[in-house]
């Protein structure tokens, strides 16, 4: 259960150092829009995500089993999020993320992180499809700068809202988020090395504040952001609250183990390395307790940063604790300008990751697989969407588990490198 950067500085040296703080720069880049985004779209504030993005993504990187690791705030945890803060309050997120935090920690200690491959893989899809459709219905109103008094949680009456406020469309919002929609993928596609996230929204937020488009930013919908880390406070405790939160904590920590597990496979197929999935569940458990301490979200690994921090050229955890001073450095001298950012820009950001969440250049498999995984994985989809996520998920493991104890022929699971 050592980490890895223990084994990786041993034969440290400049060349590598100089390739890890290129990657880490990089990969700052894409977690900044990222992590306000993602913490906009939970129902918290933009802060918030800066905090998850810094104090989360350090103690990943300097505690996690994987090489090329990059944690953080992820679309994964957008609507347990929510529907926490909506239920509970915010210190009640705070008290489930650091319950969530314990529960990974004992995880990781009893060495359960080779248990998560049990889960099966039409459950994983089917709950990640289901989010990702959330994720964009959720970002419709500010895609379209619709006004609308309150947008409800349920996904029928969401709909039913946003279809009732057509007639106020804001076209210029409408504008700005296709532009950076477009700017995104043509990024991803001309020149997939550069930070094109952050070019793109930087690029249309420049244009909502040259010419004065009448587009909301972060600064006109939250305020100023902080340009300081808050100081570490213990979430309020009591057995009431944590029975209630229960359910909650223990969903965060198998969303944060699977992903940041999943991510780790991910990386071990693009660097032919080998991941400590132990060490792992124990630097996600640190983490989650970390960001709750400094009043952050749940945090997990970030496939689609991963990806980026190896392509990038990173070589060791060194390249994700320079990345969370990167984003430390942009929050303590750059905050006013993350302000300007449009939300119609964040918006069209995170429907393109729901969009690739999704993984539809999977989907065409996905139908040619046996009936009753077809099954569970439409199952576990209309559950997440339909239902919540803890009745999904445990509907889903459970059914799953099931059809696994009819049938021993199952094949080992092919993990592709989604763009999340």
């Amino acid at each position: 259960m050592k980490p890895k950067i223990i084994t990786t500085l041993q034969t440290y040296d400049r060349e590598t150092f100089r390739a890890d703080v290129f990657a880490g720069m990089t990969v700052a880049m894409v977690a900044l829009p990222l992590s306000l985004a993602i913490a906009i779209a939970s129902g918290a504030s933009p802060a918030q995500g800066l905090v998850t993005a810094i104090v989360a993504g350090f103690l990943i990187s300097l505690l996690g089993g994987s090489r090329v690791q990059i944690g953080g705030p992820t679309g994964a945890f957008i609507v347990v999020v929510y529907g926490v803060i909506a239920d509970y309050g915010y210190d009640g997120l705070v008290l489930a993320t650091f319950m969530a935090g314990v529960i990974l920690l004992i995880g990781g200690i009893l060495r359960a992180g080779r248990l998560i491959r049990l889960v099966p893989e039409p459950v994983i899809n089917g709950f990640t499809i289901g989010i990702a459709v959330i994720i964009a219905t959720s970002q419709i109103k500010d895609l379209l700068g619709l006004t609308i008094a309150e947008v409800p949680a349920e996904f029928i009456e969401k709909l039913g809202a946003l279809w009732a406020a057509r007639d106020t469309v804001n076209l210029a919002a409408f504008y700005i988020g296709i532009g950076s929609m477009a700017l995104i993928i043509g990024f991803r596609r001309l020149a997939p090395k550069l930070p094109g996230l952050i070019v793109a929204v930087a690029a249309t937020s420049a244009i909502v504040a040259i010419i004065s488009l009448p587009v909301d930013t972060i600064q006109a919908r939250f305020g100023d952001l902080p340009n300081t880390l808050p100081a570490p406070t213990l979430p309020e405790i009591s057995m009431a609250r944590v029975s209630e939160l229960l359910p909650s904590a223990f969903v965060i920590a198998f969303l944060a183990g699977i992903e940041s597990l999943l991510s780790a496979m991910v990386a071990d197929r693009m660097i032919e390395g080998r991941h400590r999935p132990n060490a792992e569940l124990l630097a996600q458990g640190t983490a989650n307790l970390g960001s709750a301490l400094f009043g952050g979200l749940p945090a997990t690994g970030a496939i689609a940063r991963t990806a980026t921090n190896v392509r990038a050229g990173g070589k060791t955890p060194v390249s994700g604790l320079v990345h969370a001073f990167a984003i430390l450095i942009v929050m303590l001298f750059a905050a006013p300008l993350a302000g300007y950012l449009a939300m119609p820009a964040l918006a069209g950001l995170l429907i393109l990751t729901a969009w690739n969440m999704s993984e539809p250049h999977r989907w065409a498999g996905y139908l040619k697989e046996r009936r009753s995984d077809r099954f569970l994985l439409v199952l576990t989809l209309v559950l997440t969407v339909a239902a919540d996520l803890t009745v999904a998920i445990g509907v889903g493991v459970a059914v799953g588990l099931a059809l696994r104890l009819q049938r021993r022929d199952v094949p080992p699971s092919d993990w592709d490198v989604p763009h999340r």
